[in-house]
């Protein structure tokens, strides 16, 4: 559809910046709730920071004001700690426990106040520099955020081990909640469909989940149908999430959004 910019600054628009493209979307929360997805693709042989310029370049989207900017990451460089752990002058710290340091990378935070979870990401720190050149106010988010939010506030009230998994360009992204609590949020790299089977029974297994006592695997994601016919070969009780129906046919439950930004979106 075609948006009044005049009114831009009524909008929220959302960037994603991911290894296997990008992706901007516009969304106006308040009225019809109207909404423009559109796909980008980043040339390989530039750096993260480079491609970004080319895209604040490409569309006269990135000319205008809004009411509201997220950059969402889609990256495995990511950790979580419970909120009464954190401390915002040790971030570094504590994220560099977890991963390798690497040079010319920030690290971010989500506080994820109703679930008393933290996320620290890493994200190149000359990329960041630019888009805060350009929005100042931008929100940053690691892809992993909203979807673990998302997936804890669906979880908080069963007594019941539950395990969602989000599949989409050959990562799996997961969330396991037992009795509310956080258990584990973790990213796979699944080249193949085996792949992903084997990452899902692995962490079924570790994780202490039964069947029996109606723990659940939920399931996300383009093209799952061959998938999910799978894991019910081993796990009895498998639920696919429909987006449109979980967002109540919302106008940004499409197909070809990320689910992560359909999660976040949620939140306006």
């Amino acid at each position: 559809m075609a948006f009044d910019f005049t009114k831009s600054e009524q909008y929220t628009l959302s960037i994603r910046l991911s290894t296997d493209g990008f992706s901007f979307s516009i969304f106006n929360p308040e009225g019809e709730k109207d909404f423009l997805f559109t796909p980008y693709t980043v040339n390989n042989s530039y750096s993260m920071t480079a491609n970004v310029k080319e895209l604040f370049a490409s569309d006269e989207t990135f000319k205008r004001r809004y009411k509201q900017v997220n950059v969402l990451i889609d990256t495995p460089r990511f950790t979580t700690l419970p909120l009464e752990m954190f401390d915002d002058e040790q971030m570094e710290t504590l994220f560099y426990s977890t991963f390798t340091k690497q040079d010319n990378e920030i690290v971010l935070c989500n506080v994820l106040e109703k679930n008393d979870v933290v996320v620290l990401f890493g994200m190149d720190k000359h990329t960041h520099q630019l888009i805060n050149e350009h929005y100042p106010l931008a929100s940053y988010y690691a892809t992993n955020s909203p979807l673990a939010d998302y997936f804890l506030n669906k979880g908080k009230n069963s007594a019941n081990k539950r395990l969602y998994a989000y599949t989409h360009h050959q990562v799996l992204d997961v969330c396991c909640i037992d009795n509310g609590k956080l258990q584990l949020v973790n990213s796979f790299s699944v080249p193949t469909q085996a792949d992903a089977i084997y990452y899902l029974l692995y962490i079924w297994k570790q994780m202490g989940m039964n069947a029996e006592e109606k723990d659940e695997l939920f399931l996300v994601g383009q093209k799952n149908e061959m998938l999910l016919a799978e894991l019910k070969k081993f796990i009895r009780n498998v639920n696919p999430i429909y987006p449109k129906a979980t967002f109540n046919r919302s106008p940004f439950a499409q197909e070809n959004v990320p689910f992560d930004l359909q999660t976040l979106l949620t939140c306006e």
